[in-house]
């Protein structure tokens, strides 16, 4: 069975839509069975409206740079049916969805909230769930992945979309090494065994230091003590 991921960022005009602010830019990136597809979808919208200056310290994109792109009902329906049906693979995904709920409640007719199509995988939740008590925005995941992410001097949303689903592969298991070619392909491959995983950045090794290996040793001298046998000694 196919498994569709839509990794998804957005950019907007300020921080939130109750007080009218817009999406000014959508970033996604097809996965299905975690390989990447190439299928992804980006656009530029016109706010109909002033972008703050510090939302345009953050990503850059100026209203003279949007004034000739559409406006959101434009590419409402394109949008809809790209994601429609997905799981949707959103960092701090309350944020993107709740602009995105509010664009297509402005439409008319009104499209549906997100959730009543689309699952949601929220990965600053995952992330809290996994190293809690650090940072885990994408640039701190960014360096405890090792994934080089040094071109992304602004935010943009088709960037941080490719940047979040090396993330969040890295997170999850890694990307299988098979090219998406055909259910044929997927039906041998499981007749022949489990998938070659590769990950889409470096893996840290860490070593222990001296006081751990202490630690160790001094642990395997109590199971022999007691009668055991030690799997780690000759």
């Amino acid at each position: 069975m196919l498994k569709r991921q839509i990794i998804l960022d957005t950019e907007t005009t300020g921080i939130n839509p109750k007080e009218g602010h817009r999406i000014i830019e959508i970033g996604c990136v097809e996965l299905i069975n975690r390989r990447f597809t190439g299928n992804n979808f980006h656009v530029y919208i016109n706010p109909e409206r002033e972008i703050e200056a510090e939302a345009i310290a953050v990503h850059g994109i100026t209203n003279e740079r949007l004034a000739a792109e559409p406006k959101f009902r434009d590419i409402a329906k394109n949008f809809f049916d790209y994601i429609q049906g997905a799981e949707l693979v959103i960092h701090n995904a309350a944020f993107d969805v709740g602009f995105i709920d509010h664009e297509f409640a402005m439409l008319r007719p009104a499209l549906p909230p997100v959730a009543e199509y689309c699952s949601i995988l929220d990965t600053l939740k995952l992330a809290r769930e996994l190293h809690p008590g650090q940072k885990n925005n994408l640039d701190a995941l960014c360096r405890r992945y090792d994934i080089n992410n040094s071109h992304r001097t602004l935010h943009g949303a088709l960037l941080d979309a490719e940047i979040l689903a090396d993330v969040y592969l890295l997170m999850t298991g890694g990307q299988v090494s098979l090219n998406l070619a055909a259910d044929e392909q997927s039906e041998q491959q499981d007749q022949q065994g489990p998938l070659v995983i590769q990950r889409s950045g470096k893996l840290k090794v860490i070593k222990a230091d001296s006081t751990e290996i202490a630690a160790h040793e001094s642990r395997l001298d109590l199971v022999q003590k007691k009668g055991g046998s030690c799997l780690w000694r000759g």
